[in-house]
This record gives structure tokens, sequence and C-alpha cells, in this order.
């Protein structure tokens, strides 16, 4: 079984628990139950989500039983978690098509034969609850005044706090009563941000059960910059490759900063430890090259995260692996024969009759949002095309400037597209 607890410790997962040593005891003792909640908000998680996800994939390789837990009922709702405002109502038929989504998602983490992991939607136990009887039978038990000390409810009090995003605690709380009652779930785990539902949780079900379960939560991730992890210039980093390509989620990894490469390496992916802290200080562009290959694997697959490896070196070069570097993971020895999945978009070529403005080339490719965007890339030396820097905005793109109906565009170090005119 071996001790998942010293494992998530050791990999940087634990921020906070409610007993380390009765977790760790329990967790040594026998096989339990844990769940984390994931809460339909789009129709793709995106790599934010990727701590729980590994979290319970440590925790079913040491032979626990994890549930992902799809928040069809808490999403009506709106966890006011994070959020400077109250977050947007989203219809019954938007959460069904957005859960959807995201149940694909979980597969590629967790193996769900033989009862070794369970799907479960809380939308089941909670859209059929009634108000007055669930007043009685669960609202009893809370004391307004805790809910005001928890942190996510705090930091919405300047802003303002609906009424209705009050009552998430209570839902996320009864949530794990239900685990517990019916799955014999003894552990809940979640970001920082979820220890005041957490610890709710917990008292609920010992109240209304006379049981002891526990709460574990994880540390928020940020960048060594001070960013919030996930986001690349501004936009969210999907595991849906029609959000986020694969080339580009592998890129996201592998230009991650030198001071987060060991960090990561010990959260998103499945390397030993020992080995995850020594690659940076061995070879820190190979490190970053196995961070992304590895991360992209889980989730992708293998073939997926070869291709991305593929386009990225034939794109920017290969990391010399000079010195001693560890064999674990196999872009040691992937050979460079794959087709390269850049992501690609088509335009027409009457565009570039009368000239097609670079500002607008830009953005219709994907990599602005904006022509002022598009312009400040340009100003700030970031823009590339055919891998020449552009100077001057003002250059006007014709058939004379692309060979075999295409061009390579580049945004900064990361973000690549090649255009086809058709």
């Amino acid at each position: 079984m071996g001790n998942v607890f010293n494992t998530l410790k050791d990999r940087g997962f634990i921020y906070q628990t409610t007993d380390d040593g009765a977790i760790e005891q329990l967790l040594m003792k026998k096989n339990i139950t844990c769940y984390i909640g994931f809460d339909a908000t789009a129709d793709s998680l995106h790599i934010g989500s990727l701590v729980p996800l590994m979290a319970l994939m440590h925790m079913q390789r040491a032979g626990h039983r994890p549930i992902a837990l799809l928040g069809g009922g808490t999403t009506m709702v709106g966890d006011p978690s994070g959020k400077s405002e109250m977050r947007q109502m989203l219809t019954l038929d938007e959460i069904k098509t957005f859960g959807e989504g995201i149940r694909a998602q979980f597969a590629h983490y967790l193996n769900f034969s033989n009862n070794r992991a369970l799907m479960l939607n809380n939308a089941d136990w909670l859209m059929s609850l009634n108000y007055i009887e669930f007043l009685r039978d669960v609202g009893v038990h809370f004391s307004i005044n805790r809910m005001l000390t928890a942190e996510s409810v705090k930091q919405r009090l300047e802003t303002g706090l609906s009424f209705i995003e009050f009552n998430y605690m209570l839902l996320q709380a009864y949530d794990f009563y239900i685990l517990a009652r019916d799955q014999d779930c003894m552990l809940q785990m979640g970001g920082q941000d979820q220890w005041g539902n957490i610890v709710a949780g917990s008292d609920l079900t010992r109240r209304k059960l006379g049981k002891q379960v526990y709460g574990m939560t994880f540390p928020l991730i940020t960048t060594a910059s001070g960013e919030k992890f996930g986001k690349s210039a501004g936009n969210a980093v999907w595991l849906d490759k029609n959000k986020t390509s694969v080339f580009d989620f592998y890129q996201y990894f592998r230009n991650a900063d030198d001071r987060d490469v060991e960090k990561y390496l010990g959260l998103f992916t499945l390397l030993p430890i020992d080995e995850a802290r020594e690659l940076p200080k061995k070879n820190i562009n190979r490190a970053k090259e196995i961070l992304a290959y590895e991360v992209t694997c889980l989730a992708h697959g293998r073939q997926a995260a070869t291709a991305a490896y593929t386009a990225s070196v034939r794109q920017f070069g290969q990391a010399d692996p000079g010195g001693e570097v560890s064999s674990s993971s196999e872009i040691i020895d992937i050979q460079l024969d794959n087709a390269v999945p850049i992501p690609t978009e088509k335009l027409s070529k009457h565009l570039l009759s009368e000239g097609l403005w670079i500002v607008r080339l830009f953005v219709e490719a994907g990599l602005c949002k904006s022509n002022g965007e598009a312009r400040r890339l340009i100003k700030q030396g970031g823009a590339y095309f055919n891998d020449q820097q552009v100077s001057s905005e003002e250059f006007d793109v014709h058939e004379k400037d692309i060979s075999d109906d295409e061009v390579t565009l580049r945004a900064g170090k990361k973000r690549v597209k090649r255009i086809i005119f058709i």
C-alpha cells in the first residue's frame, strides 16, 4: 500500500489537514475512499485542475478508492471561492453539456474498472432536496458566525456575497455527509480556499452519523513570477485539445520558468520524487522537455505527447542532453519521425490580393485577440513572420511573401501558428 501521505507531502500536495497524524495512520492501516469535487463551469477542465487530479491518481496507485464528484448540483449555485463577484448563472442544459465534457477527462487519470474509482454527480441528491426539510435537517447544524469566518466568505463580504452563494458551504458539506453515509468516504480533498467547506462537511458528518472523517487541502499553485498557474497570455490552458492544442499544451510546460520546474515535476508527473528533484539540477532544459512530455502523456496519451515533442524540437531545436540525465522518460530515445502537430489555421488566399495587414493576420490566426494586442506584440518585438521578427505594424503580406501557400507565425517564444492560404 505504501505511505501515500508521505508521497503527497514530499511532492508538495499538502497545505493543511484536519489531523496529520490521524490521516497518515488511516491511510497506512487500510484502503479508504476519498473524494474531490469538480464543478461543471466549462466544457473542459484546465490545468489548474491537475493538482486534484494527480492527488486522486496517487491515492488510487496506493490502493485507495477515489471518487471524482461532478458538481452538477453545486454548479447551479456557484462557488464564491476565488471570485471577486458572483459567477455567471448557467442553465441546466449548459451544466449537463459541460459535465459530459469533463467526465471523459477523468478517465485519463483514473481507472474506473472493477469499482476501483467512482464517478458520481451531486445533482443526483441535491436537485431533489426539499428546501424546508433541508433547512431543518442540515441548516440547523450551521452557525452563521462560524460561516462568516470562512476565507471563501470573508473575501467576498467587501465586494458583496449573494444569498445563493452563501448556501454553497451547506451544499458541499452535505456532499461529504452523503458520500460518508453511502460510500464510506473518509477523506475530502480540495484547494486551500475550500478549507472552510471541508471542515463544515467533516463537522456535519460527525454530528449526523457520529463518524469521524477528515479533510486535506492543496496549496494554491502560482508561478515563480507570482502569476496564477495555468494562465497563458491571459487564457486558461485547457485539457481539451480542441480548446488548447496538444502542441500549445506541451509548450506551456516546455517554457516553464526555471524556478518552477522542480515543483512541477513533483506535482504533475509520476517520476520518482528523487529524480524530480535532481533533473533540474543536472540539465534544466532537458528537465523541461521531460516535464512537458510527461504531463502531456497523462493528459493526451503517449502518441500525442511524442508528436508534440517532435514538433517542438523541429521548430525550436532540442535541448542538449549533455551530462548524466535520467532515462526514465521515453523522450530520451524518441526518433524525430512523427507528424508535426503545429496548430494550423486556414485563410482565404483572396485576403492577399491587395495585401493583408500583418496586424490583422495575427488576429485572424488567433494569436492576438485584437488589433491593439497585435500592435503591442509587434512594438515589443514579440511578433515573428517565418522566423523573422516583424519590425513594423505597417507591413502588408502579399503572395510573394509566402511559399507553398503557407506561412509560420510566432507570438513570443511559446505560441506558434501555421497559416495555410487556400
